[in-house]
């Protein structure tokens, strides 16, 4: 999700903004801004947005009651998508953003023993894997002043490369070690829809309703697998001794599951001197148990997600000088989707910031916005195998300019 809804505590279902792109409702698309002649209806100009952003991801695994623990720091691309209105009512946006990542390598020493105890050898296992998946899409949204609906269409593509080396520490006996490596590729088309319903409360006031989601989905896919012992030269690099088992191009499917958010958002606007808030919830939950992988099942659940969140937005006439600020502030509480051992409870916090930039031509429509976003997530409790740590820094840049406008002269 983009950064303005990060630092909401992730409530999205009924955000709808014309200086930002909500790719989670697709139905948010219709609310681009757009002026129209008087007479004759025609568009006489429309605001173009670009909207993307980076974050800094700061995580620490640990074993609880022990002193275990791992750390590791990343910096990740976060989306990129563009907003183009069409006419009142109607938008389009386009962008791609990562879906998951893959990154981990970890190596466990042992000794082995026989079943009277008595000492074979030590032997060491070498866990790692790489990948991820990534969702390019193009949606529109449309509708009239108080309903919406609409729909993305992307192609989820991915891949996924495990490997488990494993060998015998001897300092004796030299002994081929054992590679067992599965490579996946994946790619298909995937769907999400959104609506969005809103009521004018007052002139400034709208209670506006949404939801969002998708239906399972199956992605195709192919899986190489080989299975081989190997050495290494006096360089370092492996050399095969022998192929136990090879395997390629072998077909199958990753089944995706269903999703969906609903919520609601309270929405003041501001004026031209005076400011306005936003105040919303969501609730969230995806039906992971029925997640596969090219047949298999994975250490997954059915997950939820309840999500409160606030926005003080500035006035029309600060947003246009650069001087006032955009506050944000959210928490989240529910079941994490992975399962080892117990469930994994998830809690987080969220501070948002959103600087406008002065704009110092007077002739220009521009409007751009930094927008900041600083998360604190927490899975797991000393009552499960592993808990986790999450800070996470993320930078957003919203940048907004009229197009189509039609020139006059006196």
């Amino acid at each position: 999700m983009n950064v303005i809804n990060r630092g909401m505590g992730g409530v999205s279902a009924a955000y709808s903004d014309i200086f930002s792109i909500n790719y989670n409702n697709p139905a948010s698309y219709a609310g681009f801004q757009v002026f129209q002649e008087q007479r004759s209806k025609k568009v006489s100009s429309a605001r173009v947005i670009l909207d993307a952003a980076v974050s800094y991801d700061s995580r620490k695994l640990a074993e609880p009651n022990t002193t275990s623990s791992f750390t590791s720091n990343d910096i990740l691309f976060s989306h990129v998508y563009v907003g183009v209105p069409i006419r009142k009512n109607w938008g389009l946006a386009f962008g791609i953003r990562p879906l998951s990542r893959i990154s981990y390598d970890i190596l466990r020493t042992e000794q082995l023993h026989t079943p009277s105890g008595m000492l074979i050898d030590s032997a060491f296992t070498q866990y790692s894997g790489s990948g991820g998946s990534f969702l390019p899409s193009i949606g529109t949204g449309f509708g009239t002043n108080n309903f919406r609906v609409g729909v993305n269409i992307g192609y989820l593509f991915g891949k996924k490369e495990l490997v488990t080396r494993r060998g015998f520490l001897s300092d004796t006996i030299s002994y081929a070690a054992s590679n067992h490596t599965t490579n996946t590729n994946f790619g298909g088309l995937f769907y999400t829809v959104g609506t969005q319903w809103s009521v004018d409360l007052s002139k400034k006031a709208i209670l506006r309703l949404g939801a969002s989601g998708n239906w399972k989905q199956t992605i195709n896919g192919t899986q190489d697998i080989h299975r081989q012992t190997y050495t290494r030269n006096s360089s370092g690099q492996e050399v095969q001794v022998d192929s136990v088992f090879s395997q390629t191009d072998s077909k199958g499917s990753v089944i995706y599951p269903g999703t969906y958010t609903a919520g609601f958002m309270l929405d003041l606007a501001p004026g031209q001197r005076t400011n306005g808030w936003n105040i919303g919830v969501d609730y969230a939950a995806g039906k992971w148990n029925d997640y596969r992988f090219f047949g298999a099942q994975d250490l997954v659940q059915n997950n939820w997600e309840l999500r409160f969140g606030a926005q003080i937005t500035p006035s029309e006439d600060a947003l246009q000088n650069g001087k006032l600020k955009s506050y944000r502030i959210g928490f989240f509480t529910g079941r994490d989707y992975v399962k080892v051992g117990n469930d994994l409870p998830v809690v987080g916090f969220s501070l948002g910031l959103g600087l406008p930039l002065r704009n110092y031509s007077r002739l220009s429509n521009q409007a751009s916005v930094l927008n900041f976003g600083l998360e604190y997530i927490k899975r797991g409790n000393d009552q499960n195998l592993i808990k986790e740590d999450l800070f996470r820094l993320s930078l957003g840049l919203n940048f907004t300019d009229f197009w189509f406008g039609k020139r006059k002269y006196d």
